[in-house]
């Protein structure tokens, strides 16, 4: 008996030292020193053994068992060890790279949303958004759309002039006529 707790005891030490994971050493505990293994049982069944060889089986048992649970936790520390190394390098980040987009705070103006609602509604029906200039030469604010000269729209009380010929834009009509510039009318 004696002789095949020995035999137990250099398979453990053996398939301790060549576990390369921890995963592969709890396997290797688990096979010498689990809950059915060979050892533990040996130790179990001591009781039924004549008192004489008793003490001397148990003993070596219990040797071997320590021997071999003291192994796997100094192979357990060196390979949790080299795994946390390991892991590391595969996990290192590089901080020369620039971050990562700052995600944009806020949202959009009330009266903004409500104009781009719109904008989507005409659009969905077939209507194109132009976009222009917020200051404008008279004759698109005026002359090209038929106002008369003296119209008191024209007054400096009631618009803002910029300088003699151009004006901030007073309403949206001055896009209609740079459109038309740009493309011929379309036929229903």
């Amino acid at each position: 008996m004696i002789e095949r707790i020995e035999q137990l005891r250099g398979e453990g030490e053996a398939a301790i030292a060549t576990a390369a994971t921890s995963d592969a050493l709890e396997q290797a505990r688990v096979r010498f020193l689990g809950r059915k293994a060979e050892l533990p049982n040996l130790l179990r069944g001591v009781a039924q053994l004549p008192p004489e060889q008793r003490g001397e089986v148990g003993r070596a048992a219990n040797v071997a068992r320590r021997a071999l649970e003291e192994l796997i936790e100094r192979r357990g520390a060196e390979l949790a060890g080299a795994e946390l190394d390991a892991r590391l390098e595969r996990d290192r980040v590089d901080v020369t790279l620039p971050g990562a987009p700052r995600p944009p705070t806020g949202t959009l103006h009330l009266l903004t949303q409500t104009r781009r609602e719109i904008e989507d509604v005409f659009v969905g029906l077939g209507y194109r958004v132009a976009e222009g200039p917020e200051v404008e030469r008279v004759y698109y604010n005026f002359d090209a759309l038929n106002h008369d000269p003296a119209h008191p729209a024209r007054l400096r009380s009631d618009t803002f002039y910029v300088a003699e010929d151009v004006v901030l834009r007073t309403h949206t009509s001055p896009m209609q006529i740079r459109a038309m510039e740009r493309q011929p009318p379309r036929s229903t």
